[in-house]
């Protein structure tokens, strides 16, 4: 076991400054690298890119509210969803809505576009007379999911 010289006070609280200030560049490097990961970029870091003429070539999202558009045509149904990157998981509680409203899904498909999404989704709705009841029904709850992305 080696005997290690004790350290002053002031030393040891310059150390735990040095060691705090390299805290704080670390965090601050890691929420940049988040940003950039999740495409989200700063404005003032889009200013000082773009001053500099040293473009990376990043995308700046918008938090884009999503918007939802429903064509009933008889017992077929067209959903499309647009959305930001930011709102990928509406996609899924839309699926997971029209399952449990009981409508078969024949063909679901996305575009992206720069920061946007463009999800189409087409279903079947029961072979039942009430097919325009279901469609009217399940209209309202993915209309109303559009505008508060909770409504189920």
């Amino acid at each position: 076991m080696e005997l290690q010289e004790a350290t002053s006070l002031p030393d040891q609280l310059d150390e735990a400054t040095k060691y705090i200030k390299r805290l704080q560049t670390n965090l601050e490097r890691m929420k940049e690298r988040k940003e950039r990961l999740m495409g989200i970029e700063k404005p003032d870091a889009a200013a000082a890119t773009s001053s500099s003429g040293n473009s990376s070539g990043t995308i700046t999202t918008g938090l884009r509210s999503p918007q939802i558009e429903i064509h009933e045509m008889g017992s077929a149904l067209e959903v499309v969803l647009t959305t930001g990157l930011d709102f990928q998981f509406m996609f899924i509680e839309t699926i997971r809505l029209l399952h449990e409203e009981g409508v078969e899904i024949v063909n679901a498909s996305f575009n992206v576009v720069e920061d946007t999404i463009f999800h189409t989704i087409h279903s079947k709705i029961g072979d039942s007379g009430s097919d325009h009841d279901a469609s009217a029904r399940i209209s309202e709850r993915l209309k109303k999911f559009g505008q508060d992305g909770s409504a189920f």
